[in-house]
């Protein structure tokens, strides 16, 4: 059950324990709570299976929404309590030879008993359990109970026996395998629960059962490999040999297996095969694949999945730089653009199919081309990859270790062993995968918080990151390469976070620096960096009550998880753009609007600068795609799945041909505006550039003017300096530069920051009318003058509203069409603050 693709035949009968298949599941708790909820008591009340149990005491009206107001610290007892699920099913013997109870996602200590009599306890949420349980089944009714102990407390006793170790967040959360950011996080809430997140059965078979299946598909010159490993495990009276047969495309090959034999490879090649490739590179093309297993001319198990046939390399070499960092697939070198993937939700049971598909398109939809499941979160379920491979999105995995020492002693270390060889083994099958990650900033934390002395040379993970992982990756999925760490340079006696060398975090712009800093990193790889802004105001609001609303409103503080995270949005603002008004209270509109305007401009500036230093740059990796719960965070799209302005910035400067200005030093050393062109495409980008130096006011009068042809080879880039009369202004304030060119977004270049530029008012720069659709409203922007970063906030009408663009910048003459999908609407409210949003109505003169 560690596959959705892992399925019998009718020699292998399963008697599923789920809601879904009819099973009734109570859960209660076990301690004693408090009069003020004395509704609950020890009752049983009725539970989903899968389910967790703030879920199942939400569903009854039991407790108020975790994410609303206050509510998660009201809540906190839940973790302090233990809770037992129960559950009677019906079951009668046949002629199998085993009788297997099997679970997948117990969350996460737990003991499991069946008709009153314990079978097993188990302590890894990251992990199955398969049980022979056939001396305790009885014909009829049975029972079955799983106990949970209290998370943390079961943290804190764990930490006690394993000895404490730092961490960067309150509860032991690194001594127990259970989701780290479920103990809570700078961007999620502490809903640490129990449940039984996975599937639970019964499983009776005979003979011989298909307990793995292992696809790893790669490529030889033209055709694609595909050596299938299957583990088998078999009864004691087993006699007769078997034959495990596969099928990929209209490819078949099979091998007779010997009584007894646990395991078995099955090769076949595909001629000519359509390669796997992500997006922006080429299809990904898949290929079904079926295996199946037989005994005595009897189906005894089958799987079914699809596979592509794709090569993946990471080269660290040492260059005149430093160390590169280059992913290449099928021999080509990706240029990495994307965002790091937490848990959709924080409670993780409400997932499904289709808010995987939402949130995944989102990323395909802003241009990405890899996520990064992050290792504070989840061996991600079967629907994330598997969309992956459709999609073209690569992954990097990183291994289930995140901003903590980490103990290597009993019984840690076997957990450890046994969930990653189950998640390399399941995951292998995917062409989206691309990067085995060992740990989050564990070696960086090792090195630079403060974390050898308390250690005093016990383990912190290291014997995991060097020795454990890579030799598992390497004997389960060798075509698939190994990182020990993010960040990581790659060789002995560099710093783990050093911008020459490998992968690095970024993380002082935003705690201590102005984002200009990103201009002082010249990052071979970025697989962490960001900057926070609140959600959409429909989603912030719909949780946060406070009266006033205030940026410090205390629920206001429990939406926002950084420390002091709106004292560092409010001083991230600098001298970008302009404070909000605090008389006689805090103008929350204009709060609003422009720390999201200026997480998105600190994102886009860094990316900007990142993509034109193109080839020593090689990617970079947002901090982050979505969101687990209605919160301020470094999200590009909220938790009700409305896009910030973030998501519109990467957009743009995702896209596969950038224009950027970027200061470069003349002969004299002095910085000038200089034009990079980025073309992440297969075909040469050629075309006629105009440049032109302009007014800000009315009209956008042309100032100076400059024509230039434009010939970009694919995947590369060029640097194009321009004409003093084009990079020197009479009068910076009422002046800006703008590149433009066909089939790109064009490039702006302002000689001051917002603070101090010089535009007119919205009254006199644009005009907007809005008009009705089918499917809602067109609302056209029409500009006069220079109009900055135009954007629609309509969920502050409807929260079912959605627009498609955002962060429009106009000249004199442009119009730009907004598309809004929603209801019945207020026109006028439509084309006004606080919905229809720009830079000049922050700062006009």
């Amino acid at each position: 059950m560690t596959s959705d693709t892992l399925s019998t035949t009718s020699s292998v009968r399963t008697t599923a324990l789920t809601s879904e298949a009819g099973v009734a599941w109570t859960v209660r708790s076990n301690t004693e709570l408090s009069p003020e909820w004395a509704a609950i008591g020890d009752a049983e009340h009725p539970a989903q299976v899968p389910g967790e149990v703030h879920t199942a005491l939400l569903s009854e009206g039991l407790i108020p929404d975790p994410f609303d107001g206050d509510n998660e610290t009201a809540l906190a007892w839940i973790g302090r309590t233990d809770w037992v699920y129960q559950a009677e099913f019906q079951w009668q013997p046949g002629t199998e030879q085993r009788h297997d109870l099997v679970a997948d996602g117990l969350d996460t200590v737990a003991t499991i008993s069946l008709n009153g009599t314990e079978v097993a306890r188990t302590a890894n949420q990251h992990r199955s359990y398969r049980f022979d349980v056939a001396s305790l089944l009885v014909p009829g009714s049975n029972t079955v109970t799983i106990a949970f102990e209290a998370p943390i407390n079961a943290a804190e006793r764990l930490a006690a026996k394993l000895g404490d170790r730092p961490r960067a967040y309150g509860d032991p959360f690194n001594a127990i395998r259970k989701m780290a950011s479920g103990y809570g996080w700078d961007w999620g809430p502490n809903l640490a629960g129990v449940g039984i997140l996975g599937g639970i059965a019964i499983e009776s078979w005979s003979t011989v059962r298909l307990a793995t299946v292992r696809p790893l598909a790669t490529v030889d010159g033209s055709d694609g490999a595909l050596d299938v490993h299957v583990d088998l495990e078999w009864t004691d009276s087993a006699a007769s040999p078997a034959r495990v047969a596969i099928q990929v495309g209209e490819v078949s090959a099979e091998v007779a297996v010997p009584s007894g034999q646990t395991s078995a490879v099955v090769s076949a090649r595909v001629p000519d095969a359509n390669l796997w490739w992500p997006t922006g590179y080429g299809e990904p093309n898949l290929y079904p694949l079926s295996v199946r297993l037989t005994a005595d001319d009897q189906g005894m198990g089958h799987w079914d999945g699809r596979i592509g046939f794709r090569t993946v390399t990471m080269s660290t070499e040492p260059d005149a730089a430093g160390s590169e960092f280059v992913i290449s697939v099928n021999d080509k070198p990706i240029y990495v653009k994307g965002a790091n993937w937490i848990p959709d939700d924080a409670l993780m049971s409400r997932l499904t199919l289709q808010t995987y598909r939402t949130s995944i398109n989102e990323a395909v939809d802003a241009g990405m081309n890899l996520l990064r499941v992050w290792g504070g979160g989840i061996y991600e379920r079967e629907e994330f990859y598997n969309l992956c491979d459709e999609l073209g999105l690569l992954v990097w995995q990183d291994f289930l270790f995140a901003c903590a020492a980490y103990s290597e002693d009993e019984p840690l270390y076997s957990e450890v062993e046994a969930e990653a060889r189950e998640a390399i083994t399941r995951l292998s099958s995917h062409p989206s995968l691309a990067i085995w990650n060992g740990n989050n900033e564990n070696i960086w934390g090792f090195v630079e918080w403060g974390w050898r002395a308390p250690l005093a040379g016990r383990s912190w993970g290291d014997g995991y990151y060097t020795d454990l992982l890579p030799r598992l990756v390497a004997e389960l999925d060798p075509r698939t390469p190994y990182s020990a760490g993010s960040p990581f340079s790659y060789a002995p006696y560099h710093h783990p976070n050093d911008p020459r060398h490998g992968s690095m975090h970024i993380w002082d712009v935003w705690n201590q620096v102005d984002y200009s800093h990103y201009r002082d990193y010249p990052a071979r790889y970025v697989s962490e960096f960001g900057f926070q802004g609140p959600a959409a105001w429909s989603t912030l609001f719909s949780v946060v009550h406070d009266e006033p609303l205030d940026p410090y409103g205390p629920q206001m503080l429990v939406h926002q998880k950084a420390a002091d995270g709106n004292g560092k949005l409010e001083r991230g603002l600098g001298n970008h753009l302009p404070k909000w008004s605090t008389e006689p209270v805090a103008n929350m509109d204009d709060w609003h609007w422009i720390t999201s305007l200026n997480q998105a401009r600190a994102v886009a500036y860094g990316i900007n600068h990142f993509r034109s230093l193109f080839p020593l740059n090689r990617g970079t990796v947002v901090w982050q795609l979505n969101d687990n719960w209605p919160v301020i965070s470094w999200a590009a799209v909220d938790w009700n799945g409305i896009r910030k302005p973030l998501w519109h910035a990467l957009k743009a400067v995702y896209q596969p041909r950038l224009l950027t200005l970027q200061p470069r030093p003349d002969d004299e050393g002095n910085q000038l505006p200089t034009l990079v062109a980025h073309n992440d495409s297969d075909q040469p980008w050629q075309g006629r550039l105009t440049v032109t130096r302009r007014s800000t006011g009315v009209g956008s009068d042309v100032l100076a003017e400059q024509h230039l042809e434009l010939d970009v080879d694919p995947r590369g880039a060029t640097t194009i300096a321009l004409d003093a009369d084009i990079v020197g202004a009479a009068d910076p304030a009422t002046e800006f530069i703008v590149v433009s060119t066909p089939g790109a977004a064009p490039a702006f270049w302002y000689f001051v920051e917002d603070t101090e530029l010089s535009l007119v008012s919205p009254a006199e720069g644009f005009e907007a009318r809005a008009e009705r659709t089918d499917s809602g409203y067109d609302v056209t922007v029409t500009a006069k003058a220079l109009v900055k970063d135009v954007s629609l906030f309509p969920d502050r009408l409807d929260a079912a509203s959605r627009v498609d663009s955002g962060l429009i910048t106009l000249i004199a003459g442009e119009q730009h069409t907004f598309t809004v999908t929603s209801g019945e609407l207020d026109s006028a409210a439509l084309t006004s603050v606080p919905v229809l949003r720009s830079v000049n109505d922050l700062v006009a003169r």
